[in-house]
């Protein structure tokens, strides 16, 4: 699975932005879609998850509630819609495919990334 993020870019606190993740290659559908965020001098971390086959989603606690992850099967994309943003949401934004879980290890595939920078 090859994987491309898009749609990052610079938001005013408090603002909304999406970012997407395209895949190609292998049946997406057979993988379960992450995104994880590394600020500067930071560790990556989690930001949400769906599964697979059910479409559940999980979020980080710092996310909850003001972002929204869904999938399109058909089209071989996921979409991360964020809202609220603020100042510390700023990090470069991966997505990654492979076993649902919060770890980065739990996932094969990943995009380059995308930068995400929310102004104060």
């Amino acid at each position: 699975v090859q994987l491309q993020a898009s749609g990052g870019g610079l938001v005013q606190a408090g603002g909304s932005l999406r970012v997407s993740c395209a895949a190609s290659g292998r049946t997406f559908r057979w993988y379960s879609m992450g995104w994880f965020r590394q600020a500067p001098g930071k560790e990556r971390e989690f930001v949400a998850s769906v599964e697979r086959t059910t479409g559940r989603t999980y979020y980080a606690d710092s996310v909850q509630g003001r972002f929204t992850l869904s999938r399109d099967n058909a089209l071989k994309k996921a979409h991360l819609q964020m809202t609220l943003l603020k100042p510390e949401d700023t990090a470069v934004y991966f997505c990654a495919a492979g076993s649902t879980g919060m770890n980065p290890g739990d996932y094969e595939y990943w995009g380059p990334g995308t930068q995400v920078t929310v102004s104060s």
